[in-house]
């Protein structure tokens, strides 16, 4: 299954009825209402008395839900201001339509003008599901592809038996009310996106409809972006029901999606007649009577056919994560039923239409979406968070607390910002004494007077008090994900600096390799046997959607591993009150380091030594503490020595030297050609091995995805960022008429030096990066950018939100392993660049270990 449907994101449009809380009547009140509520997040409709919400995308339906969660409390909040209430449901059984009116839009009173009673009976809701796919031609083909399977989703969601104030007969009126419209119902087969949209153009010529707009398939691709919409369903007053049909319909079009790939038929075509009737069956029965089952199109109950339907989906349901989830939420609403046989039971029982309105009110305010299912979300409110502003934050969503941060935030709130200041003394006093500084010189040293230390040029390393939680399948997808990349590239450098069967392949264009800045002489020394690549650091990052995706592989000297162990050391010195039972415990990272090294040489008991600059290294606080809990010998360039092909670091003999400076540095020293000769002979394994550079190019990033399939045979389990080599003349072009949305970086490049983030450059450094890159093209690459998460970054007063990424580590020995700690980068605020050398700083990561 390709990476793009694994993560495929999934965001939610949901249609809200406003009512009268006196008389339970709908009222044209929408327009006072949407002054209240952000305009990114809500519009109007076609009638004034329904207010519409959207989702943003997520690829984990826990977001979904709880950003759907905090929209409806956001229009609930709203309403209760103004005496009204909301409805999330198909429709409301208190209607006047004589008081309602159509939305002051041009385009809403010409589509009055054109279909009368259709658009003044248009008192319905909808929840709307968008998926993600590659492009529209895919978007196309899916619609077709689907619809046989959407008709017991409508089912689940039937919620609108009363209709004018009359029982319908129908679990879903709004369904009969939708399809009046012309251009409703399943889509037939386009053989591409150019044919569907001169479809839609003729539809458009012949006076029918009057924009693209009005294309209400019960699956449509959209008109502008790579996504395909489903539109048949009712609103649902519960949003658990909306998170399971958002779960089931991604599953239903990944399952197509999977099968497009690999060339694989339609099942069985169902005739578009026969998914129309189903259609109609399952607007008459919801979840009550029987349904036509979508495989066979025989009728069957509706809980037989709506777990029959699961079971088929479970591949692609257990891919996402989904299964537990979706196959819990399904049995919860088949034992409960339809919402609209839940509103038929109170006039049963002798209530009012009133009281409908009453409980669909009530629905619709309550915390629908529940923690593990077991209960209600609680709002955790803190002053801390007070004016927090963030549109992809990883613990704060529209102001509500996410649920696996509400312990850690109770016990911030609970010591309050005044205490927390005292705590950074704290920290800064710990910091000070472990040595956990970096030393600044040049333009690194423009920072913060306060982040100096008083002794000198050293900054302190700037560890934020509040701990980023990364879940247990989050962090279970990038475990897997990292050594698969780690080993495709070390199977290209052995290959690349041996036989170049990649370029001979026409795998990679040659000059990726020739090119290349990292592409050494040096390199073609190592012994044939050796682990070129020991120590691989990966910098990955979660996006709005919650999918991870790779920024950058470190294959040279990568550096953060002792950081992210000594920031739990610290973290739990400062804030020993937080819970950390339920988290990995980094603190055998060095330990496998060791046998990673070990496991290199060819030695029978080999000895380790650390190579660095010194004192003055920015990160010698890491070299230090790895060497001592490794039991290494720590050196300088000045302390290696060559004797009788024996390699000595600071008087001792040594068969592995876990370089932590630059191959330049090293080899330009006085032992440098002494120590080649040894590396060449394989009598002294250099941990990374010179020449690594070329792995990391900026340029060879965009070939990865190529390079795990052709060496390992498999599909990337990470995304890559979509990325723009300037050599090539299309990309450049592309590349300098999109400076002001992309990022450029140097290809050689590390630490952030030389990026150039375009959003938030000003005309006069776009025209510098401009410049540069026409004077020499082959020096660059851009990417699109990734609007990194967010994390609530402590500033002394409240917390404020910061880019933040994640640097995971592979050691290669026997076998490749992921130690259990990792380093979450902190941008400084306003800014996307985290490196710790710009002024970027860090957290304690808590790896979530699994439930149970």
């Amino acid at each position: 299954m390709s990476g793009l449907a694994e993560s495929a994101a999934v965001g939610v449009e949901e249609e809200f009825h406003v009512v009268d809380l006196e008389t339970r009547h709908l009222v044209p009140r929408a327009a006072p209402l949407l002054e209240r509520l952000p305009q990114d997040r809500f519009t109007h409709e076609l009638q004034r008395s329904v207010v519409e919400s959207n989702s943003r995308p997520y690829v984990r339906l826990e977001d979904l839900g709880q950003d759907l969660t905090a929209l409806r409390r956001t229009v609930v909040e709203a309403a209760d201001d103004l005496g009204l209430g909301i409805v999330a449901a198909g429709s409301v059984p208190l209607v006047d339509p004589a008081a309602l009116k159509i939305s002051p839009d041009a385009r809403y009173e010409q589509m009055l003008e054109d279909y009368q009673l259709l658009t003044r009976e248009q008192l319905i809701c909808g929840a709307q599901v968008h998926v993600d796919v590659a492009n529209r031609d895919l978007a196309v083909e899916v619609a077709h592809r689907v619809a046989r399977w959407l008709p017991p989703l409508l089912a689940l969601s039937a919620s609108s038996p009363y209709w004018l104030g009359a029982d319908s007969g129908y679990a879903s009126s709004r369904t009969l009310v939708w399809q009046r419209w012309p251009t409703t119902g399943p889509v037939r087969r386009f053989s591409s996106a150019a044919e569907y949209d001169q479809m839609v153009a003729d539809l458009v010529r012949s006076g029918v409809i009057s924009d693209p707009g009005m294309i209400y398939f019960d699956v449509r691709p959209s008109a502008h972006l790579p996504t395909v919409e489903m539109r048949m369903c009712d609103a649902c007053p519960r949003v658990e029901d909306v998170v399971l049909l958002a779960g089931v319909f991604r599953a239903v079009v990944m399952r197509e999606l999977h099968a497009i790939e690999n060339d694989g038929p339609v099942q069985q075509e169902m005739p578009m007649e026969l998914v129309r009737a189903a259609t109609w069956r399952s607007a008459r029965s919801g979840l009550e009577g029987t349904l036509v089952d979508p495989a066979d199109g025989t009728p069957r109950p509706a809980a037989q056919v709506i777990r029959r339907m699961l079971a088929g989906l479970r591949p692609q349901l257990e891919a996402t994560g989904d299964w537990e989830a979706v196959a819990t939420l399904a049995e919860y609403a088949l034992g409960r039923g339809s919402s609209a046989d839940r509103q038929r039971q109170i006039i049963e029982r002798g209530g009012t239409f009133a009281d409908v309105v009453d409980r669909l009110v009530a629905a619709t305010r309550s915390d629908g979406w529940q923690v593990e299912f077991g209960g209600p979300l609680p709002r955790l409110t803190t002053d801390l968070l007070e004016d927090y502003q963030a549109v992809q934050d990883e613990a704060v969503i529209e102001g509500i607390v996410r649920e696996p941060y509400q312990p850690v935030f109770k016990v911030l709130d609970r010591l309050g910002s005044a205490e927390l200041r005292k705590r950074e003394a704290v920290r800064e006093a710990y910091m000070k004494e472990s040595g956990m500084t970096f030393t600044l010189d040049g333009a690194e040293a423009e920072v913060r007077e306060s982040d100096l230390d008083q002794t000198g040029g050293d900054r302190k390393m700037p560890v934020d008090l509040v701990p980023r939680l990364i879940a247990a399948d989050d962090w279970a997808k990038i475990q897997e994900g990292m050594p698969q990349r780690v080993r495709a590239l070390e199977a290209f450098l052995r290959d690349v600096y041996g036989r170049r069967e990649v370029i001979k392949d026409r795998v990679l264009p040659s000059w990726i390799v020739d090119e290349s800045p990292g592409y050494r002489a040096a390199g073609w020394r190592v012994h044939s046997g050796a682990i070129r690549c020991s120590v691989a650091g990966l910098d990955v990052a979660r996006d709005g959607a919650g999918r991870w995706v790779v920024l950058e592989d470190n294959l040279r000297v990568p550096s953060g591993i002792g950081y992210a162990v000594g920031n739990r050391r610290m973290a739990a010195h400062v804030i020993p009150e937080l819970d950390r039972s339920a988290i990995q415990d980094p603190e055998g990272a060095a330990g496998l380091l060791r046998e990673a090294l070990l496991a290199a040489s060819p030695a029978s008991d080999p000895v380790i030594g650390v190579v660095t600059s010194g004192p003055t290294d920015a990160a010698y606080y890491e070299h230090r503490a790895l060497a001592e809990e490794m039991g290494a010998v720590l050196a300088q360039p000045a302390d290696l020595s060559v004797r009788d092909g024996a390699v000595y670091a600071a008087g001792r003999r040594v068969d592995v030297l876990y370089r932590r400076i630059d191959e330049d540095e090293l080899l330009g020293g006085p032992a440098g050609t002494a120590l080649l000769d040894s590396v060449e002979r394989g009598t002294l394994t250099l941990a990374n091995a010179p020449g690594n550079g070329v792995a990391d190019d900026k340029s060879l990033y965009r070939y990865v995805p190529r390079l795990i399939d052709y060496y390992l045979g498999e599909r990337p389990l990470l995304a890559n960022v979509t990325t723009y080599l300037c050599r090539d003349a299309d990309d450049r072009e592309q590349v300098l008429d999109r400076l002001a949305e992309l990022v450029v970086k140097p290809v050689d490049g590390y630490g952030g030096q030389g990026v150039s983030i375009g959003r938030d450059a000003s005309a006069a450094e776009l025209e510098t990066v401009r410049a540069e890159i026409t004077a020499a093209p082959e020096r660059w690459v851009a990417q699109e950018t990734i609007s990194l998460s967010t994390h609530p970054t402590f500033d002394g007063e409240r917390m404020r939100p910061h880019a933040v990424d994640l640097r995971g580590f592979v050691f290669m020995g026997k076998q490749p392993v992921v130690p259990q700690a990792a380093l979450t980068r902190v941008a400084p605020p306003g800014t996307m660049i985290v490196n710790s050398s710009q002024g970027g700083g860090a957290k304690d990561t808590w790896l979530m270990r699994e439930a149970g």
